[in-house]
């Protein structure tokens, strides 16, 4: 009998990584590679997806019927029972039925679900949140994502849409949000939102090593590690003002859920986790009832880019 592989992605605004999972819930090949130069169609996306598995089933020396199943994590508002992508930020998908192109290519289920939703699903099964069934996940990143484990299953809400804990107001006369709302989560504490918090300084007339990273988009995180360790007072600023909202809305987050644990996650917190960590604890008493706060824990997440690929491989191995 042929063995079978767990073929798991994480596909992102730029780039998808790929991972084949072995029956012993092994990573055996990786691949990464970057989704489309300008992003501008759905059929791009799912052809790289589609090269992406090919070249990774080749490389590794696997036929198609080896495939137990395909799953992927994928930004944006996800229908996971049906495979239909409603709307995604990053890329360029409304109402698009990814699932039903990949099972015909490759014959295999294909599950697909929000990115932060798999990453916290995977950090469940096999990571941080390994023991735990009440976990609130924060995922920073260039946005803010977010998911949520209530009674040991992931809890999606109507129409797939919970857990956008990024779009929870806490300035109401705050800074513009991608949403179109003020004061978001995310407009002040994501990538996004540190990024215009630091150009706005740099506009003031402040030195920064940040200022290059900042002058086209967002920086990258090694940037903000590297300014951080040389005490860069602009980056310091940013970092301590975007701990403070993230400690606010843990706080909420731990009053409204009581969770055994709150994990954060994300690029940011992979680069510059325990900077971040330290100073959101100090301050997330502050916006705990004490009662709720002496039962949570806070940690970051243990499996840091693969949160996202053992996430795919939860939804392929508990699916029925």
């Amino acid at each position: 009998m042929e063995q079978k592989y767990s073929v798991c992605l994480d596909i992102g605004g730029t780039k998808i990584l790929g991972a084949i999972f072995d029956s012993k819930k092994q990573i055996v090949y990786r691949l990464k590679k970057r989704t489309t130069e300008d992003g501008s169609s759905s059929q791009n996306v799912e052809d790289t997806i589609i090269s992406v598995v090919d070249q990774m089933i080749s490389e590794f020396g696997i036929k198609k019927s080896q495939i137990k199943a395909i799953a992927a994590g994928a930004p944006g508002v996800i229908d996971q029972e049906k495979g239909i992508v409603l709307t995604s930020p990053n890329l360029p998908w409304k109402d698009y039925d990814i699932a039903t192109p990949i099972r015909k290519k490759f014959g295999a289920p294909f599950y697909i679900g929000n990115d932060v939703n798999v990453g916290v699903l995977g950090e469940y099964k096999y990571g941080a949140g390994k023991g735990y069934k009440n976990i609130v996940g924060l995922f920073v990143g260039t946005g803010m994502g977010g998911g949520l484990i209530l009674d040991g299953k992931l809890f999606t809400g109507n129409g797939f849409k919970a857990a956008e804990y990024g779009h929870m107001i806490l300035v109401p006369d705050g800074p513009l949000c991608n949403c179109g709302q003020r004061g978001c989560l995310e407009a002040l504490s994501s990538k996004q939102g540190m990024s215009n918090f630091i150009r706005q300084q740099i506009a003031r007339g402040r030195d920064s090593m940040m200022a290059e990273g900042v002058s086209e988009g967002v920086f990258k995180s090694k940037l903000l590690k590297k300014s951080l360790k040389a005490h860069d007072a602009v980056a310091v600023e940013a970092v301590d003002r975007a701990c403070y909202y993230l400690a606010i809305a843990a706080g909420n987050l731990v009053n409204t859920f009581s969770p055994e644990i709150v994990i954060f996650g994300g690029g940011v917190i992979e680069a510059c986790g325990d900077y971040f960590m330290e100073r959101i604890v100090s301050q997330v008493d502050r916006y705990c009832m004490p009662s709720i706060r002496d039962t949570v824990k806070f940690e970051k997440a243990a499996l840091g880019d693969d949160s996202i690929l053992y996430g795919a491989l939860s939804m392929i191995l508990d699916a029925k």
